[in-house]
């Protein structure tokens, strides 16, 4: 029987909040930034990956260690060839299923969970520009949200240190400069968990902004901007270690003013944020942003609380956005208003439309996005690492289709969420 969305919410919620499980699969095609690998297979318990091969009898004795019996099919999961990849990473998404991280507690778990079935195991849950007052109540809540479940990251403020000209489908009565009396408001309201802030660092606050949030833990990003490529440069140097959705809200390339592109794309500390919808950035220019900075390229959603819903009315903040064939658009001024994007779809257009190799898809949406935060390493946030199939890296799985690429079970932390 199929289940209800409200269902699925409660079933993803409660095993987030759950205690991690044991998890052995073989027979899996293995693909993840270090390469791909036949007759694969994984033991994970507690949490995290403990034992990966391709030898039966070492998986056997992997089993065991674990305490699962390797001849108890019940306990064991045969992927019969389909593909097992890391979990995916999103580092800017705004909702889906008609809710948005701004929603409070439950638009939390019900968005997460619209896109935690479809193979995003790990979120930065980005927050439009608003009032401060209610930007601090949202960072409040997430940061709640970050005690009680592994999946939630942090949180991501697109807003309001954002130019004018380059505001997007945000509210510009909110857009402020970010004064050094601000950002502190900000920061204390997080507690510390304000991962990401994208920040136009021409506004006359704005270089100093970025070595004030850099200096407290954040990883400023540059967009939103009508920066040129001195200005940004400025802005890497001064600690902003991302480029939020390059192409999108900012200056583009011409050779005689390079603007901000550029200075991200030289500079090997900077993950580039890259939406591979078609629409945000048409697939040419997918193919070509994708190459100029190989291993530092994050694909990401900017997901709206329209995705993986029916086209028709919805809110960005406080704005009405009208969805028409899956494109967000102000019904004010006809402003793209994000995406209806899910990272699975994002890695199918790479593989299947695209030409990119499965191998680069998938670090585009593991390795590189946990890189942007050390993520990939071990740290105070999510403990083992992200990003590989390898012994010691958190248990965050999927199996997926080898054809469709679509994914069919999802464990984010060892315990089973699809």
């Amino acid at each position: 029987m199929t289940q209800s969305r409200e269902q699925i919410v409660a079933r993803v919620t409660d095993a987030l909040k759950g205690e991690a499980g044991r998890v052995a699969v073989r027979g899996a095609r293995k693909v993840d930034a270090c390469g791909v690998q036949d007759h694969f297979w994984l033991t994970a318990a507690d949490g995290v990956i403990v034992a990966t091969g391709t030898d039966d009898e070492a998986f056997e004795s992997a089993c065991r260690s674990i305490g699962l019996d390797p001849a108890d099919e019940t306990a064991i999961i045969d992927a019969a060839g389909q593909l097992i990849t890391p979990g995916y990473v999103d580092i800017h998404a705004h909702g889906a299923w008609e809710h948005s991280f701004d929603d409070g507690p439950e638009g939390i778990d019900i968005a997460r969970a619209g896109h935690a079935v479809h193979g995003t195991t790990r979120q930065v849950l980005s927050l439009i520009t608003n009032p401060i007052d209610v930007i601090c109540a949202n960072l409040k809540n997430v940061r709640a949200k970050m005690d009680e479940r592994p999946d939630v990251l942090g949180a991501h403020l697109e807003g309001p240190f954002l130019a004018l000209a380059r505001k997007g489908a945000h509210d510009p009565e909110c857009l402020k400069d970010p004064v050094p009396e601000l950002v502190d408001e900000l920061l204390g309201a997080a507690d510390g968990c304000i991962r990401q802030i994208t920040i136009a660092p021409e506004l006359p606050h704005g270089i100093s902004a970025i070595k004030q949030f850099t200096k407290a833990g954040v990883v400023p990003a540059v967009g939103h901007c009508d920066a040129d490529y001195e200005t940004a440069k400025a802005g890497f140097d001064a600690g902003a270690g991302i480029m939020t959705h390059m192409f999108n809200a900012m200056n583009g390339l011409h050779h005689r003013k390079p603007g901000p592109i550029p200075a991200a794309v030289e500079d090997p500390r900077v993950t580039i944020e890259l939406i591979n919808d078609g629409f945000h950035v048409q697939d040419p220019m997918v193919k070509l942003g994708f190459e100029f900075a190989p291993h530092r390229t994050a694909f990401v959603t900017d997901a709206m609380a329209a995705t993986d819903c029916p086209d028709g009315p919805y809110k960005l903040g406080a704005l009405d956005v009208n969805v028409v064939d899956g494109h967000a658009r102000l019904v004010s001024n006809g402003a793209i208003a994000g995406s209806t994007l899910l990272l699975e779809v994002a890695v199918q257009r790479a593989v299947n439309e695209l030409g990119i190799s499965p191998v680069d898809a998938v670090e585009a949406v593991t390795l590189a996005p946990a890189r942007a935060f050390g993520y990939d390493k071990p740290n105070a946030v999510t403990g083992a690492p992200l990003g590989l199939l390898a012994p010691g890296y958190a248990a965050d799985l999927l199996l997926t289709d080898p054809s469709s690429w679509t994914v069919n079970q999802v464990w984010c932390a060892g315990r089973k969420l699809k």
